[in-house]
């Protein structure tokens, strides 16, 4: 099946991240081996096969896609999609599809769920999806997905086996919970968004936005638009712990070129290598 859309793909340690986006054009990205995706401005037909999406806001480049991922999927006979995205848009979109529907002479099934900062998303027994709020100019949401294990207590390191059996059937619980945050997703987002959910620097790989890159563009006007410019970045190089730092959603204004000559002055180590440009 031909492609017509770009789509770029990284491989990092086991997780493969596949997706796109340009600031006010589309943004796009999926995690298969995670099983969900984030944003659906656009939807290579490669990516139907992912029932769970993230949407973090309801602005076009981030949204407009979604008609056409479920109506494909009805096509293809494949079980309604599962869509998460920020409360206060579910019953707009509802509106949006049963429009589509009408124009289409087709149903549009799908499960559109509200989330909230702060909820939790249990996809499976080991992985589990944090919502976070993010600063831009409509209700925004940016995600965490962790990964969950079963670790012993520190109480009852040393003991054997047969001591831990004893104890769990005596109705004690002898294991905790313990998270590694895996992959967080920024969406679009002035930096309170990262500043304000600690995880975000620490997951293993983080996907943000870097819209801005040119010293004459004013970050107090970007700021109140809702996004990131590179210095937000530089400023806050200590912060990022994490394995494999993604930017994207890249202003127009900009060609690859530039955007390269930007950052790579401003910072020239690229996070000790850390640092990916999705271009």
């Amino acid at each position: 099946m031909v492609n017509n859309l770009p789509v770029k793909k990284l491989v990092h340690k086991g997780l493969t991240i596949e997706g796109y986006s340009r600031a006010a054009v589309q943004s796009y990205w999926r995690i298969g081996e995670l099983g969900l995706g984030f944003d659906l401005g656009a939807q290579p037909w490669d990516f139907m096969g992912t029932s769970t999406w993230f949407l973090s806001h309801t602005h076009l480049d981030h949204l407009a896609a979604l008609p056409v991922y479920v109506a494909r999927r009805r096509m293809m006979k494949m079980e309604p999609p599962t869509i998460y995205l920020p409360a206060h848009a579910v019953e707009l979109v509802q509106h949006l599809l049963r429009a589509f529907s009408r124009l289409d002479r087709g149903r549009l099934p799908c499960q559109l769920l509200p989330l909230q900062a702060g909820d939790e998303v249990e996809l499976s027994r080991e992985l589990v999806v944090t919502a976070s709020a993010t600063k831009h100019t409509v209700p925004s949401l940016g995600f965490v997905v962790w990964e969950r294990r079963k670790k012993l207590k520190a109480d009852y390191h040393g003991l054997s086996g047969e001591q831990i059996r004893d104890i769990r059937l005596s109705g004690i619980e002898v294991s905790e919970e313990k998270r590694l945050p895996v992959l967080a997703y920024l969406g679009d987002s002035a930096p309170d968004g990262l500043d304000q959910c600690p995880a975000m620097f620490e997951a293993q790989v983080l996907i943000t936005e870097m819209t801005f890159v040119a010293p004459s563009h004013r970050k107090e006007k970007i700021h109140k638009f809702g996004h990131m410019h590179l210095d937000d970045f530089v400023k806050r190089r200590d912060r990022f712990q994490n394995e494999l730092v993604i930017a994207a959603h890249f202003s127009t204004r900009y060609n690859d070129r530039q955007i390269r000559d930007h950052v790579q002055k401003q910072l020239p180590d690229m996070l000790d290598g850390r640092l990916h440009l999705w271009l």
